[in-house]
């Protein structure tokens, strides 16, 4: 079977769980979401395994152990490709993502390395230029709100060593075009258009080393 969107009957099941976000609703309602939003979800992952590599998605259920919010269950489907990109699907619409969303110390490190240095940190400038150029916005994570350690206030690139996190991020609002072909178009524009920015994210950063040890 060939992926063709969600149904509108896809947000219309999180427009109510965000109303009822309880276990009685989810179980009254596990059909819906097994038929008109996971499926859809692993019928786009299969589709894109090819050129992306497999993707996984997360379980719909929220981990409420260090939350003072113990409503049980996420308010989207969300799924990770090996190359890095991110899907979501929610009441909202549609969202992608791709990047290194949290960086590990040791990480971190070689990125402020990068971004500070002349030919590295110019390259990503040129890059989220480009990335930005094409449609999503390259936005940052968990950023201080002066300059880090060790790095002068007025650094030209300060605003990017600020961040402990860099993605590439782009959202559309709930259309008709959701529930037809033209969602894998966009999805896969996307994940096209954000490559540069995890290219070089791969290159000057890379995995973190802390995770093997």
């Amino acid at each position: 079977m060939t992926f063709t969107g969600w149904p509108a009957e896809a947000l219309d099941f999180y427009e109510h769980l965000e109303a009822d976000n309880s276990k009685t609703f989810w179980q009254a309602h596990k059909d819906a979401y097994d038929g008109v939003v996971r499926a859809p979800m692993e019928l786009l992952l299969a589709e894109l395994e090819p050129e992306f590599g497999p993707g996984k998605i997360f379980r719909p259920n929220r981990d409420v152990r260090f939350s003072a919010d113990k409503s049980p269950y996420k308010t989207h489907i969300g799924a990770h490709l090996e190359s890095g990109g991110y899907i979501q699907l929610s009441a909202d619409g549609l969202a992608c993502g791709n990047g290194f969303y949290q960086l590990a110390p040791d990480q971190l490190e070689r990125y402020r390395a990068a971004v500070a240095e002349d030919v590295g940190g110019a390259e990503l400038e040129r890059v989220i230029a480009r990335v930005e150029q094409q449609g999503p916005l390259v936005v940052g994570r968990d950023s201080l709100k002066s300059a880090p350690r060790g790095y002068p206030k007025d650094h030209p690139r300060i605003a990017l060593l600020r961040h402990k996190g860099l993605v590439a991020w782009q959202e559309w609002e709930p259309a008709k075009w959701l529930g037809t072909r033209a969602a894998y178009t966009r999805i896969t524009g996307f994940l096209h258009a954000s490559q540069p920015l995890r290219d070089w994210l791969e290159d000057h950063v890379g995995p973190s080393e802390l995770s093997s040890r």
